[in-house]
């Protein structure tokens, strides 16, 4: 499925964008991965949360699920998104465990990060599989109970005196291991969403789109 041919078949709706920006809208959402998604559980740096946030929107990442036990109603900045937080849906859960398994029921791989003595190097595992890459809080890291049903725990080699990276920075370089991966194997290069969920996401991007310009003039 090319650019040209959705935006055929969008024509008769409206999206309230203009021709070049719709299109650009189109171009990302044909690379979007519905099968690679980020579990967060517990960040609650809003800088690590926002950062985390840009690198899932630059990977091609189309949700991060998120378990959130602090008290403010928005957990990311939107100067450290740089608007990315518009194209990434964020869903809110209560229970990581619950939540992780209906993704594996669903086919998906669950890759945690975490020291343990099973843990392999990141760069093993096969991120071209339907895979829920979980992220930990920064001090205590992702919780036994998620390890446990976790398929696979990893970490980031460290050749140095720090036995861990930042949460985010972490973030970014396991899903641009996936990335580069997917990116071998041509997946950016056949869309997973059909034109029917375009259509839908677009009526949510356009108009997040057309706000976002109101509130700079």
């Amino acid at each position: 499925m090319e650019v040209e041919e959705v935006l055929e078949r969008l024509k008769g709706e409206e999206y309230l964008v203009e021709p070049q920006r719709l299109r650009k809208l189109v171009e990302v959402l044909l690379k979007r991965q519905k099968d690679l998604v980020v579990f967060s559980e517990n960040v609650k740096n809003e800088h690590n949360f926002s950062a985390i946030i840009r690198t899932c929107d630059a990977v091609g990442i189309l949700n991060i699920y998120y378990t959130y036990d602090g008290n403010k109603t928005k957990i990311y900045n939107e100067h450290i998104t740089m608007g990315s937080h518009k194209w990434v849906f964020l869903h809110r859960v209560e229970d990581a465990v619950l939540t992780l398994e209906e993704f594996k029921k669903k086919g998906f791989q669950v890759v945690a990060t975490r020291l343990s003595p099973d843990s392999v190097c990141f760069r093993e595992i096969d991120y071209t599989k339907p895979t829920v890459v979980v992220v930990g809080n920064e001090l205590k890291g992702v919780s036994e109970e998620v390890s446990q049903i976790a398929d696979i725990n990893v970490i980031i080699p460290m050749y140095g005196m720090a036995q861990s990276l930042n949460v985010s920075v972490a973030t970014a370089v396991i899903l641009y291991e996936a990335q580069r991966q997917r990116s071998q194997k041509g997946m950016y290069n056949r869309p997973q969403l059909t034109v029917e969920e375009i259509k839908k996401i677009l009526k949510k991007w356009a108009y997040e789109d057309v706000i976002e310009d109101r509130k700079r003039v």
